[in-house]
């Protein structure tokens, strides 16, 4: 391994077996679920990598294919606004192909990092992240729960608009999608990385959790109440969204929990065309989320 200077580029010998220990964690990290407990999470392409090095995550690894070398320099110019930034050990290369090998996309840009787990608790999602921008203040909590929801695209697409529409958090309680899988992390767009979240908590402890704090529970249900317990048949035509709240939202086969809906202080349903039998889950909580913010921006 030879270096430039303390500041420039490191350059390392090219990795050219499939079997390296790093390209076996590339692959299992950019093609997999979901990283386990104190697993790092695995980001493709360069700007995604430059979001997560902006957001303040410590990178254990850079890799970059030999077609990508010039993506480098602005890759470490993110990385020099961080705290963290990338060990120049681990700026690691490899060919093209083998590249693809380990890569999760298709037409894979050559650049790939691992990430240390930001260390989100359950204060800090009914907080907001300390350097969000127009963050709501402690009393103004606006959370947005996925329970059930297995598609990783929808996963992202609520944490993307939950981000956008100024909520304090998201979290993927048991059964749902991990929100930091390769497919959920690129339809957030980044959010995953920047937003306070948390993963797999079981549904009777975060409601007792939520009912502890104060923070109202609303459930998202659809057109057809006819199912629901006797006291949530009706939902709120026009629920107020202004508290503290949680908004839970179900899978698109399944609905909600019969749990969520029994706990509810409120039900939130979407106004639709007949013929229009539901919406799928990523779509229906950004409307509910841009009504929250709505609400919110409004005033009393």
């Amino acid at each position: 391994m030879t270096q430039r200077g303390a500041s420039g580029p490191t350059h390392t010998d090219l990795i050219s077996s499939r079997e390296n220990r790093w390209l076996k964690l590339f692959r299992a990290r950019l093609r997999g679920t979901g990283p386990a407990e104190r697993e790092p999470i695995g980001v493709e392409g360069r700007k995604l990598v430059e979001e997560a090095l902006r957001s303040g995550l410590e990178a254990e690894a850079l890799l970059l294919a030999e077609s990508a070398e010039p993506e480098l320099e602005p890759i470490l110019r993110a990385a020099s606004a961080s705290e963290a930034g990338i060990p120049r050990s681990r700026i690691l290369r490899t060919t093209d192909k083998l590249f693809a090998s380990v890569a999760g996309t298709e037409a894979p840009q050559g650049v790939a990092a691992l990430f240390r787990a930001p260390a989100w608790g359950f204060d800090d999602v009914l907080r907001g992240a300390a350097n969000s921008e127009g963050a709501l203040s402690s009393d103004s909590t606006l959370v947005v729960v996925m329970a059930g929801v297995q598609d990783p695209g929808n996963v992202g697409t609520i944490i993307r608009s939950a981000e956008a529409f100024g909520a304090t958090g998201a979290i993927a309680a048991r059964g749902t999608a991990d929100p930091w899988s390769p497919k959920a992390l690129r339809a957030s767009a980044g959010s995953a990385l920047r937003l306070p979240l948390l993963r797999g908590i079981a549904i009777p402890i975060l409601l007792a959790q939520l009912k502890m704090a104060g923070v109202g529970i609303f459930a998202a249900i659809g057109r057809d109440a006819s199912s629901l317990p006797s006291a949530s048949k009706v939902a709120d035509e026009n629920p107020d969204l202004r508290q503290r709240a949680a908004i839970f939202i179900g899978s698109e086969g399944a609905g909600l929990p019969h749990e969520v809906v029994h706990s509810a202080d409120g039900t939130l349903s979407i106004p639709m065309r007949s013929a229009v039998d539901s919406l799928n889950a990523g779509i229906a909580a950004s409307i509910l989320l841009f009504d929250a913010a709505r609400q919110r921006k409004s005033g009393p």
